[in-house]
């Protein structure tokens, strides 16, 4: 059943009043996650991203969207305008005397700046701990504008902003996940609750897609980073953490920011993680870190690339000693021209972040550019 499908009765979709105990407890996912999740967020603060405005916040802050944590409820949790929720929650919308209740177009909005803009696979709406209280339903728009605009140049006429989400309805105290089919570059998206009520988390995920003229005059880049474009693409074992925080901009600031395995108690065998760079590109030197990772880093790695989809697999760095808690550098004698890389971990553990630096080749700079160009 998709979600426009739901009953039309507006109360359908509530959850229950808390009844104690845990909050997550009675908590609901709706719609194909599983299809885009393991992507990147989009939205993701660390990457740069923010709510820039919003047209109403009365109740709760519109930054709560991008808080990286799930939702937390405290039922005694009242302030001087009521109830105090963790998400953005809208005052509730009126009509005329005649007509109390808001009219059909009636919506409240906020605008998200991407901190990595990229192509949209799908957006995930939190209602988590909103069940009575939630939008009727949602839709959301993106834009591609460049630079670094501000609400009253996002908001002007000549912004072009494209229904990515049409207004769907959604379930109260519930993950409610939408996939998204356009191909183009975006770097904002505006979320609406029609007409009104609170969100607890907005999830943008997809394909980051750099402009490849900065990716020019930066020279030599880190190849593999989410904020140029690398994607995690499959991983033997992703049971403590996602292995995409690998690839994430910045350092890892404690155990639980990176790789980390399960124990691999099968011999013979290894944990492994694969990942796709942007473009075809040209690895000169690698980092491989295991900050915060001191009894259970990985014990050896090695490193292997290959060059397009159907590429032999070739090694860059042979199976190597690592430290725990220490960043391990790598130069490599000779250039390896890859589109994927493979990290593996003998037998298992952790790692906390890897780079690869060096700069994309000509055929790798032509394909990005065409996939800038489609945005």
């Amino acid at each position: 059943m998709t979600t426009n499908s739901l009953p039309d009765d507006p109360h359908a979709n509530d959850a229950a009043p808390y009844g104690g105990g845990d909050p997550y407890a009675d908590y609901r996912v709706f719609g194909d996650a599983a299809a885009f999740t393991d992507l990147v967020d989009l939205a993701d603060r660390r990457l740069g991203a923010g709510v820039i405005a919003a047209n109403d916040e009365f109740f709760a802050e519109r930054e709560n969207l991008l808080v990286r944590e799930r939702a937390v409820f405290d039922p005694e949790h009242f302030g001087h305008k009521g109830k105090i929720m963790d998400g953005w929650e809208t005052r509730r919308r009126r009509g005329t005397a005649d007509a109390p209740f808001p009219a059909p177009e009636d919506h409240d909005w906020a605008i998200v700046r991407l901190g990595a803009p990229g192509v949209i696979r799908g957006v995930v709406v939190d209602t988590a701990h909103f069940r009575g209280n939630y939008p009727q339903r949602v839709s959301l728009q993106a834009a591609s504008v460049p630079g670094a605009p501000g609400p009253e140049e996002l908001l002007a006429d000549d912004v072009k902003w494209e229904e990515i989400v049409p207004r769907s309805q959604v379930r109260g105290h519930a993950a409610n996940a939408f996939t998204v089919t356009s191909e183009r570059r975006y770097t904002h998206v505006r979320v609406c609750q029609h007409p009104d009520g609170g969100i607890a988390r907005l999830r943008v995920h997809g394909e980051v897609v750099p402009d490849p003229e900065w990716l020019d005059l930066l020279g030599t880049i880190d190849l593999v980073s989410v904020l140029n474009g690398g994607v995690y693409e499959d991983a033997s074992d992703k049971f403590y953490s996602s292995p995409t925080q690998i690839i994430l901009p910045g350092t890892s600031r404690k155990m639980d920011d990176g790789w980390e395995n399960r124990r691999r108690r099968v011999h013979g065998t290894n944990d492994w993680v694969r990942f796709r760079l942007v473009a075809q590109g040209a690895v000169r030197a690698v980092e491989i870190d295991t900050a915060y990772l001191k009894g259970n880093s990985a014990g050896w790695i090695a490193l292997s690339g290959r060059d397009g989809e159907t590429g032999e697999w070739f090694e860059i760095i042979p199976r190597t000693k690592l430290q725990p808690d220490t960043v391990h550098r790598f130069p490599l004698a000779a250039q390896a021209v890859v589109t994927h890389v493979r990290l593996d971990a003998f037998p298992d553990g952790g790692v906390a972040r890897m780079r690869l630096h060096g700069a994309l080749t000509e055929p790798g700079r032509a394909s990005l550019a065409e996939r800038f160009g489609r945005g």
